[in-house]
C-alpha cells in the first residue's frame, strides 16, 4: 500500500501507516550491514512517498515562536525544505534525550542545504503550556532550532500523533515521508536525511533560503555567567563549623559550593559542557544535576555525560566513578566504574546500610528505574553480591509507570529525579515526577510503597494537580526535588510546576506551605527543583530554577533570604567559557614558533570595538616572547632553545563581544602542546581557530 492510498485517505491515515511501514524498515535496516543497500532501500520508501497528494496543514496563526523573529508557515518559510517535526514535551526524559541527535544532524545539513527541525511543542502538563515556561526550557536545554508553543494540540492532532516524542519528516512540499516514534533513532534520522536531501535535489525541489533564526539565548541575563544559571539541585553542610551550600549550576555545567552570603568558596567545572575529569579549574561536567556529601566527598550526578562523578575536596580533583559519557541502554547493570553505561541520573543520596560502610543510590531518570553504585564489596537484598565499584539496577523494571510491589525489580517508576533518606526509618523517599507523585521504598528488603500523590491505576501518569490531602487525595505537579526533616519527621517536595513548596508526614498528609498562592511577594517560585537542609539553623534552602538563584527559608522564622549574586574571592579561579587544545610538532634544535588567532563568529556576534582585547602567556622562564601581552590580533612571537622535552604554553585569552546590543565579557583558555622532534622544521607559524559565541 506503499504510496499508493486513496485520495479520501486523511493525513492521520497515512501518519499511522507510515509508523508501522518505518517500524518494519527498521528491522530490515537492522539487517543490512552494507550502507549503500540502506540507502537503496530508504530511497525506494521516499520515492514511494514523493508524489503523495497529501500535504500536512500548515501551523495554526497566532501560536508563540521562539528562536525565530516571525512565526513561520509552510507555504512561505519552509517550502522547498526537508522539515523534521519533533513532537515534544519538555518535562520528557525520552524527548531530552533525542535532543543530542536532533543537534548532531543540524551540525551536518545547514538550513541553507535544505533541512530545517521544528520543535512543535505539544504539552502534558498544563503548566507546560505556558510559554514563559517553554522559553526558559529552550534556554536551559540550548535548543537552538525554531520552536512552537502548539498549547490546544492543533498541529498535533491534526497530524495524529499518539505520544512523546515522535519524529515527523516531511518533504519539500510538506508531503509526510518517515515517522520515528520514541528515542533511538540517530542513525536512521541522519539516513533518512540523507537520502530525501539528495533525492529531492536531483528533481531541483530544494531551497537554499535561511529562515528568520533568532536563539533565545540572547534573552538570559548578562549576570548569569557570573551567578547561577537554571540551578538544579542543592544541598547543605557544615565545614569547620560554618555552614556551606553545595549547588549543581546546571546551566553553567559547574558544581559550586558557597556560603550563605554568597562567597564562593570552589567553583568546580564550568563553562562549556564536557566530560573531563581533573583539577577544579579542568574539569567539565554536562548539566550535572543532583548532588550528595561526606566528608571530602561530592558525588555528582552528571545528567547529560550519563555519569556519576566523584568531586575530592582534599586534592581538588573530579573522577568518573561510573558511566562511558554517552546514553546507555541497560536496565540491569552490573558492570564495574567506567565500563557501565548508564541513562540520565538525576539526584544522588548516600546510604549506611552498615556501620561505616555506605552505597550510593542513584535517580536514573533515564531508565525510571533507581540504581546503586557499591562503594565496596555489598551483600545486598537476597543475598546478592556486588563488587566494590560496580553499578547496577536495584528498584524498577524499566516499563514507565506508577506500580508499586513488594518484590523491588517488580515495580515500575515514572522518572525518578529527586532523593531523601530517612536513616532511623532506612527509608528511602523519591520523586516520581512523571506520575506525580512521592513514593517510598525500604531499605531493608525493597519494597515499593505510595506516599502522596498519583492514582492507584499504575497506567495513569496524567492523574496531577494542586490539591492539599491525605495519599492519593494529594496531587502535585511533576515534582522535582524532595529533602528529609528529621527533627519534625516530615518530607519537604519541591513541587516543580506547581511553583510551590510542601511538606508531608508520615502518615502521607500533604501541606502547601510555601509559592503561589500565598500573599508574600518573597515566596514567588518558578520551577523550583531542588531542596537541601541545614538543621542546625533550620534552614531550608531551594534551588529556584528558572529564577537562577537559591532560596532559604527559616523553617521557625519563616523568613526568607535570596542568593542572588555571588561574591568570588581573589583567591577562586573562575572558570573559562572554553578550554582549547592544540598540538605543534617543532625541531628540537633552537627554533622560533609564531601563533596567531583566527576569530569565527556565530550569527549575531561580533567584537566591542571599544573594549581591550587582549591575551596573556605563561610559558617555560627559558623561553622568550615578543609582547607578554597584547591585542587579540598580535601574534606571539617565540624563542625556543636547544631542548628534547616537550612543554605546555597557556594562553588565557579575554575579550568583549556584542550580541543583539548587549556587551559580554568572554574568556578562553588555550593550551599548546609542543613536541621538540629531530628533523620537525625550526619555525613554525601557527594559526589558533577560535569559535566565538
Amino acid at each position: 500500500m506503499c504510496g499508493q492510498e486513496n485520495k479520501a485517505m486523511s493525513v492521520q491515515d497515512t501518519v499511522e501507516i507510515l509508523t508501522q511501514e518505518c517500524i518494519e524498515l527498521r528491522r530490515i535496516l537492522a539487517a543490512t550491514s552494507d550502507d549503500r543497500e540502506k540507502e537503496k532501500i530508504v530511497l525506494k520508501h521516499i520515492i514511494s512517498r514523493a508524489n503523495s497528494d497529501l500535504h500536512v496543514n500548515d501551523f495554526q496563526k497566532g501560536l508563540e515562536w521562539f528562536n525565530v523573529s516571525e512565526g513561520l508557515s509552510m507555504s512561505k518559510h519552509l517550502a522547498g525544505k526537508i522539515v523534521v517535526l519533533d513532537f515534544f514535551t519538555y518535562c520528557c526524559i525520552n524527548c531530552m534525550h533525542i535532543l543530542p541527535d536532533l543537534e548532531a544532524v543540524e551540525k551536518k545539513y545547514t538550513v541553507e542545504d535544505g533541512l530545517v527541525i521544528i520543535g512543535v511543542h505539544s504539552a502534558k502538563f498544563s503548566n507546560e503550556k505556558d510559554s514563559a515556561k517553554i522559553l526558559s526550557a529552550v534556554q536551559r536545554y540550548n535548543i537552538l532550532h525554531p520552536v512552537v508553543n502548539d498549547a490546544k494540540l492543533s498541529m498535533w492532532r491534526d497530524i495524529g500523533i499518539s505520544c512523546w516524542p515522535s519524529l515527523v519528516i516531511l518533504g519539500p512540499q510538506a508531503q509526510p515521508l518517515v515517522v520515528l516514534v520514541g528515542e533511538g533513532h540517530r542513525e536512521e534520522l541522519f539516513l533518512y536525511t540523507k537520502v530525501a536531501l539528495s533525492y529531492f535535489k536531483s528533481h531541483n525541489a530544494i531551497r537554499n533560503h535561511d529562515l528568520p533564526v533568532r536563539p533565545a539565548q540572547h534573552l538570559l541575563p548578562v549576570s548569569t555567567k557570573e551567578n547561577l544559571l537554571f540551578p538544579g539541585k542543592v544541598i547543605g553542610f557544615e565545614d569547620e563549623n560554618e555552614d556551606k551550600i553545595i549547588v549543581s549550576d546546571t546551566g553553567n555545567n559547574r558544581i559550586i559550593i558557597i556560603r550563605l552570603d554568597g562567597t564562593v568558596e570552589h567553583v568546580i567545572g564550568g563553562y562549556s559542557p564536557g566530560l573531563k575529569d581533573g583539577s577544579f579549574e579542568m574539569a567539565r561536567f554536562n548539566a550535572p544535576q543532583g548532588v550528595c556529601h561526606r566528608g571530602d566527598s561530592i558525588y555528582v550526578a552528571d545528567n547529560e555525560n550519563h555519569a556519576i562523578r566523584l568531586i575530592d575536596l582534599k586534592s581538588k580533583s573530579v573522577t568518573t566513578l561510573a558511566g562511558t559519557g554517552s546514553q546507555g541502554h541497560d536496565y540491569q547493570g552490573g558492570k564495574i566504574g567506567k565500563a557501565q553505561a548508564i541513562s540520565s541520573p538525576w539526584d544522588v543520596a548516600l546510604y549506611d546500610y552498615k556501620e561505616n560502610e555506605q552505597l550510593l543510590i542513584i535517580a536514573m531518570a533515564g531508565t525510571h528505574q533507581i540504581w546503586a553504585l557499591f562503594l565496596q564489596d555489598t551483600v545486598w537484598w537476597k543475598n546478592k553480591e556486588y563488587k566494590a565499584g560496580s553499578c547496577a539496577a536495584i528498584v524498577g523494571n524499566g516499563r514507565e509507570a506508577n506500580r508499586n510491589n513488594t518484590y523491588p525489580h517488580a515495580a515500575s517508576l515514572a522518572q525518578p529525579s529527586g532523593l531523601a533518606i530517612s536513616p532511623d526509618s532506612k527509608i528511602l523517599f523519591f520523586a516520581d515526577s512523571e506520575s506525580s507523585s512521592i513514593r517510598k521504598i525500604y531499605l531493608q528488603d525493597g519494597r515499593v510503597s505510595p506516599l502522596a500523590g498519583a492514582d492507584k491505576n499504575p497506567q495513569d501518569l496524567h492523574n496531577f494537580g494542586d490539591v492539599d490531602g491525605i495519599q492519593y487525595c494529594a496531587k502535585f505537579q511533576h515534582p522535582l526535588g524532595v529533602t528529609w526533616d528529621s527533627k519534625r519527621e516530615v518530607v519537604y517536595v519541591a513541587d516543580t510546576y506547581n511553583h510551590k513548596i510542601k511538606q508531608i508526614d508520615s502518615a502521607g498528609k500533604c501541606t502547601t506551605l510555601y509559592g503561589a498562592g500565598k500573599p508574600s511577594k518573597d515566596h514567588v517560585f518558578d520551577e523550583p527543583s531542588g531542596l537541601g537542609l541545614l538543621a542546625k539553623h533550620n534552614l531550608l534552602l531551594i534551588a529556584d530554577t528558572n529564577n537562577h538563584c537559591i532560596k532559604t527559608i527559616n523553617l521557625e522564622s519563616k523568613l526568607i533570604n535570596t542568593i542572588a549574586d555571588l561574591k568570588y574571592p581573589m583567591k577562586v579561579v573562575r572558570p573559562f567559557d572554553k578550554v582549547l587544545d592544540f598540538s605543534t610538532e617543532i625541531s628540537n634544535k633552537e627554533a622560533e614558533m609564531t601563533i596567531s588567532f583566527a576569530t569565527r563568529f556565530t550569527a549575531g556576534v561580533e567584537f566591542t570595538a571599544s573594549a581591550p582585547q587582549k591575551w596573556s602567556l605563561s610559558h617555560p622562564e627559558s623561553w622568550t616572547s615578543e609582547s607578554p601581552m597584547g591585542s587579540l590580533s598580535t601574534p606571539i612571537k617565540l624563542e625556543l632553545p636547544e631542548d628534547d622535552t616537550p612543554e605546555e604554553l597557556a594562553i588565557t585569552v579575554n575579550f568583549v563581544v556584542c550580541t543583539n546590543g548587549q556587551c559580554i565579557p568572554r574568556r578562553l583558555k588555550i593550551l599548546h602542546r609542543v613536541l621538540r622532534k629531530a628533523g620537525a622544521p625550526t619555525n613554525i607559524e601557527q594559526t589558533d581557530e577560535i569559535e566565538i559565541l
